[in-house]
């Protein structure tokens, strides 16, 4: 197995490059817009900017392989696009070119699977709270054979020490590491890890009401079957937002659960979405599943074919969850 301690500094040194660059450009939206005449184009940008930066750090690393989301097509179609992307490279890796940054990009072509050791990436997780100005996560993993064993979170707008539920934005943000078997960490964007605190999910009783996260957006998690699962508990209270920062809050003891309910059938949830923010809750003392109660799994190449919904939360209230799951029939 590869070993750990040789990738932790460079995945840690790459994730909080592109978060102190996607959090600059959060901050120039309108300035964007306005040069490429796109309302979208400022995430993606931000998304071209990121995977680059994340693959041009590897290089020369002992794993290099990179499940990513991106690809450098539009880049090689639209100049005033790939010159935004390469001028935010920049920022931080002042030797980057056109070239370079296009070609590390594309490096995010590997197909996952069962065995070996690669990267998956979510540049930009939460398009939608990037440009509204809520939350987003920038969200790196290593999975071997088929098994997350590192994961780490650059999250620009979440001050996990200032408002840990996710409901405010507070910068310069969060960066989260976990490693199996080593814990669950965070430290402030500009701080050195060796500043990091430890997470740890909170403690229950059953005396009070349940606190839960999730998708600010319908279309991705069902919020009448959130709401139906959650009447079993005492009361209920709950903050909605975007990304993968869901877990960093119940890893942060801000919320018992984040709950993730398919909108429709076959819908396959992929593995950036979830490989580093499961690791960073579950080395804090989460048990996170699918909605059946099935471990997710990795191995399947770019997608979670065998999982349907997530369910993240403290373990007191984990099977609770899931036995009124199966009741509901979802």
């Amino acid at each position: 197995m590869t070993d750990i301690e040789d990738l932790k500094n460079a995945a840690t040194v790459s994730i909080t490059r592109a978060a102190e660059v996607v959090a600059h450009l959060s901050s120039e939206l309108e300035r964007i817009r306005t040069i490429t005449k796109d309302d979208r184009s400022p995430v993606t940008v931000a998304d071209f900017a990121a995977q680059a930066i994340v693959g041009l750090s590897f290089r020369g690393c002992p794993v290099e392989n990179m499940v990513g989301e991106e690809d450098a097509t539009r880049l090689r179609e639209d100049e005033s696009v790939r010159n935004e992307v390469v001028e935010a490279v920049r920022r931080v890796l002042p030797d980057a070119t056109p070239e370079s940054v296009i070609d590390a990009i594309d490096s995010g072509d590997h197909a996952g699977g069962a065995t070996g050791s690669f990267w998956t990436l979510d540049p930009i997780d939460g398009t939608k709270g990037f440009l509204r100005g809520g939350q987003f996560a920038l969200a790196l993993a290593l999975i071997v054979d088929g098994r997350v064993e590192m994961g780490l979170m650059g999250c620009p707008h979440w001050g996990v020490a200032a408002d840990p539920s996710g409901g405010s934005v507070r910068v310069p943000g969060t960066i989260c590491r976990a490693i199996r078997g080593r814990g669950a960490h965070a430290w402030r964007i500009g701080d050195s890890p060796g500043d990091a605190g430890e997470l740890r999910v909170a403690e229950w009783t059953d005396d009070r009401p349940i606190r839960t996260c999730e998708s600010v957006e319908s279309a991705h998690s069902s919020h009448d079957a959130s709401a139906r699962i959650v009447e079993i508990f005492p009361g209920h209270e709950a903050v909605r937002l975007d990304s993968q920062t869901k877990y960093g809050v119940v890893a942060s003891g801000a919320a018992d659960a984040y709950l993730r309910l398919p909108t429709r059938p076959g819908y396959v949830e992929r593995i950036w979405d979830h490989a580093a923010g499961s690791l960073v809750a579950t080395e804090a003392g989460a048990i996170v599943t699918d909605i059946t109660g099935r471990p997710l799994d990795f191995s399947r190449g770019r997608g979670l074919e065998d999982n349907r919904g997530i369910v993240c939360s403290i373990p007191a209230v984990h099977e609770r969850i899931i036995g009124r799951i199966t009741d509901m029939n979802l």
